[in-house]
């Protein structure tokens, strides 16, 4: 005997649907009791079996809870995967691929990363004995030189979190394959309604889902995706194992936000590139980091391996006095970290997202104290305009001892 939903891997029927429709239908199944058009939170954590020797498919809720299945065959469908893994957070997804490596293994991670991932590799996993080389994942000759013959695989994120670096996933999947090494991407900033890791040669997709997934900064969640199927399976048992699984609520929480994700991420790409290019001519900004920009150095491979751009950007203003003004003096943009929701937020890299990583390799990079990053929502774009310029030139004329306290 199984439950419906057991039964079921959500997108299997719909696959030439396109993928604004799969999203709007996420959790649409048929209810195996009342038919209710959205998927219910079934908040049990322990399942009767029929008789001995059978079972619906559902036996312990960390190991397999019908709302957080739902939400995990959907994240698989829409990431081309196999199988896909909720967990609690994107942090906890994190740990939970790279407790996949073994002491004595060695990874290659991208040279700019979010310094969460940084500290979970240097102050979690180096104790296990895992070890990290940073490099430019665009680079293949860094990446051979950088390669050992105890590496791994190779963790990417692109775009790069804060500086917006472009990997040619294509390229770094083909090159690991030969080296029989696995590529990871962290697909956070892009979601697949942009970019599709997998169907360019990655074996693993992670996200925070508190991010754009979610997309209104009111759930905390992460998720894996795998291609293949003993990969797969071997990532079942540490998924269940780990048990930092996503609670039913949370589930049901998540998938509610994926439904509006084509919405949310076309507005988010418009108002962050439409502010990017109106910076670029300002005259208190001496940098601006956008793929969708076309002097960045990865706009060409952004262009042939996704369908359009993130909705965060950084930039550099040409004096760090301005930084504390400016953050000050934000209305409707908050000063805040995390990223991906509705509301427009900017954050400070070198003090808050990334003060883990060491300030040597931090400037090396270009995280300096100059920089902002920059969470663009899905307000108005003139309203975001008018309260970023009002808070540039109040901090002007704060610097210069003028007016603007």
């Amino acid at each position: 005997m199984r439950s419906k939903v057991e039964g079921l891997q959500v997108g299997e029927q719909n696959k030439e649907w396109r993928i604004e429709s799969r999203l709007a239908q996420i959790g649409s199944i048929e209810e195996p009791v009342t038919g209710a058009v959205n998927y219910p939170i079934y908040q049990a954590t322990a399942f009767r079996h029929p008789r001995l020797g059978q079972s619906t498919g559902f036996d312990y809720a960390r190991t397999k809870s019908p709302t957080r299945k739902v939400l995990e065959d959907a994240a698989a469908a829409l990431e081309s995967g196999d199988a896909g893994f909720a967990c609690s957070s994107g942090m906890a997804a994190l740990q939970t691929v790279f407790t996949l490596f073994s002491q004595g293994d060695h990874l290659i991670v991208s040279l700019d990363l979010y310094g969460g991932t940084y500290r979970l590799l240097e102050r979690i996993m180096s104790k296990y004995g895992v070890t990290a080389s940073y490099v430019d994942t665009n680079d293949l000759d860094g990446l051979e030189q950088a390669r050992q013959t105890n590496t791994k695989a190779v963790i990417i994120e692109t775009p790069t979190n804060p500086l917006m670096m472009i990997t040619d996933l294509e390229a770094v999947s083909k090159w690991a394959r030969t080296h029989g090494l696995l590529t990871v991407v962290d697909n956070t900033l892009m979601t697949p309604y942009f970019q599709r890791p997998i169907e360019l040669g990655a074996d693993i997709v992670v996200h925070s889902a508190t991010k754009y997934m979610g997309g209104h900064n009111d759930v905390l969640a992460g998720l894996i995706v795998t291609k293949g199927e003993e990969l797969s399976q071997e990532m079942a048992i540490l998924h269940n194992s780990i048990g930092a699984v996503l609670s039913p609520s949370d589930s049901y929480q998540l998938m509610r936000g994926m439904k509006t994700l084509a919405l949310r991420m076309e507005r988010h790409e418009s108002n962050a590139l439409a502010i990017a290019k109106f910076l670029q001519s300002h005259p208190q900004v001496a940098e601006v980091f956008h793929p969708g920009l076309e002097d960045h150095p990865g706009y060409a491979t952004q262009r042939k391996q996704s369908s359009g751009n993130t909705g965060i950007f950084a930039f550099k203003v040409t004096d760090a006095r301005y930084v504390e003004p400016v953050l000050r003096h934000l209305n409707l943009i908050a000063f805040a970290e995390s990223l991906g929701g509705v509301e427009s937020l900017m954050t400070y890299p070198a003090v808050q997202t990334h003060a883990d990583i060491p300030e040597e390799i931090r400037k090396a990079v270009g995280v300096d104290d100059r920089l902002l990053r920059f969470s663009v929502g899905i307000e108005h774009i003139d309203d975001l305009i008018a309260d970023l310029s009002g808070a540039l030139e109040a901090a002007r004329q704060e610097v210069e001892g003028g007016q603007g306290a």
